[in-house]
C-alpha cells in the first residue's frame, strides 16, 4: 500500500503559536493554509488515491476535503492520526517544545503522551490500514508529529525524526508495510 501522509494547512493556532491538541476545541486554516491544501490536491490530481483519512482536528479535516474536492471519495476520520497529546492545549508551543527537549523520544508530559507511546498509536492505525488496503494509494492528513512518527516507524532514525520538522501541507509517501 502507498499511503500519502500530508500535514494540514496552515492554522490559526500554527500563526498564533499555540497548541491545539484538543480535537475539540475548534481550529480552522488560514487562508493561507487553504491555499497550500489546493496546491497540493493539484500537485496530487494524478493520484487515484483509494481511500481517505483524516485526524478528528478542524484543519485536517479541512486540508482533506479541499484535496478530495471533485472526487467522489468519503473522508474517514481516525483519531490515531490525531495530535500529539501534549496536555498544554492553548498554551504556548514553546511551552511543550521547551519541556520535550532535553529527550524528544522518552519524555511523557502529564496528561500528554511520549513520541514512543505516539509511534505505538501510528503503528495500530498504518497496520490496520495495510490490511483493509493492500493496493492502490491512501491520503491520511494528519499533523506534523504523528508523520515524523510515522517516519520513524519507516526506518528514520528515532532520535532525528523525533527532532524533525514538517512544513505545512508537505507530505510523507511511505510503502507499508515497508
Amino acid at each position: 500500500m502507498q499511503l500519502y501522509l500530508i500535514r494540514h494547512g496552515e492554522s490559526e493556532a500554527n500563526v498564533g503559536g499555540t497548541i491545539n491538541d484538543d480535537p475539540t476545541r475548534p481550529v480552522g486554516l488560514t487562508q493561507t493554509g487553504r491555499e497550500q491544501a489546493a496546491n497540493a490536491a493539484r500537485a496530487l490530481s494524478g493520484v487515484a488515491f483509494s481511500h481517505a483519512y483524516a485526524s478528528q482536528f478542524q484543519r485536517a479535516r479541512e486540508t482533506a476535503e479541499i484535496i478530495l474536492a471533485g472526487r467522489d471519495m468519503p473522508l474517514l476520520v481516525d483519531a490515531r492520526l490525531n495530535e500529539r497529546r501534549s496536555g498544554l492545549d492553548g498554551q504556548p508551543a514553546e511551552a511543550f517544545n521547551g519541556l520535550v527537549r532535553p529527550d524528544p523520544v522518552r519524555i511523557r508530559p502529564v496528561n500528554g503522551e511520549s513520541f514512543l507511546e505516539q509511534m505505538a498509536r501510528l503503528r495500530g492505525f498504518l497496520d490496520e490500514v495495510a490490511l483493509r488496503h493492500r493496493e492502490g494509494a491512501v491520503l491520511a492528513v494528519s499533523h506534523e508529529n504523528p508523520i515524523l512518527a510515522a517516519a520513524a516507524l519507516a526506518g528514520r532514525d528515532v532520535e532525528e525524526a523525533a527532532r524533525g520538522s514538517l512544513g505545512n501541507c508537505e507530505w510523507l509517501l511511505l510503502e507499508w508495510p515497508s
